[in-house]
Formats: C-alpha cells, structure tokens, sequence
C-alpha cells in the first residue's frame, strides 16, 4: 500500500511516500510528479522517511522523468530514505543520477545553493 502526499509552498513541492511502491501503484507516483511539474514548481522534494520498499517499476518512475527535469532546469532531490530503500538506489548506480540526501534540511539547503 502506498500513500502519497504533497505540500507546495513558494520554493518547492513535497511528495511524501509511505509505504511500498510497486507495479500496481507505480502510476500514482507517476502521477504526483506529472502534477507537481504541471504546477509549475521548479524544485520536488521527495521525501522518503516511511518508505518501506520501492520496486524497479517506482524506480522507472524518477527514472523516466531525469531527462525532462534537466531540460525544465528542475531540482529533483530525494530524502530521508532508510538504509535498506537507500541501498536499491545506490547499488543500481541511481545515486549517480538523482540527488540524494539525508534530510529535509540538506535538501532545502541544496536548492537554496542552486
């Protein structure tokens, strides 16, 4: 099961993940991200503290959308994930690609850098 959430203020959009993604969720993420970039926002914050699990289809997910961030000059950070779920990321070679870190504040504290 899968929650999403998402907060918006004048610098970046939040999408909160709780629980597992998976194939037959995957699309909801999908979406969240579709929203927050249709908004406008040109920093998204992923915030992974109650994500317990993650599977190549929630990673083809941020996977599929790199190339548009780059192009759109959007911020992509996500944070807060577990050791194991931080593990998939940086054993696949993801960490390369996508920006992680520990917290929100670390996050923030990279969009204010930019």
């Amino acid at each position: 099961m899968l929650e999403i959430t998402q907060t918006k203020d004048e610098a970046c959009t939040i999408i909160t993940l709780k629980g597992e993604v998976d194939a037959s969720n995957s699309v909801e993420l999908d979406a969240a991200i579709q929203e927050a970039v249709k908004s406008g926002s040109k920093n998204i914050l992923v915030e992974g503290n109650a994500l317990e699990y993650i599977s190549s289809a929630g990673l083809g997910v941020f996977m599929s959308y790199l190339e548009d961030f780059q192009e759109s000059n959007i911020s992509f950070i996500i944070f807060g994930l577990s050791e194991k779920v931080g593990n998939v990321f940086h054993i696949l070679g993801l960490d390369q690609l996508i920006t992680l870190v520990g917290n929100k504040e670390e996050a923030l504290a990279r969009i204010y850098e930019a």
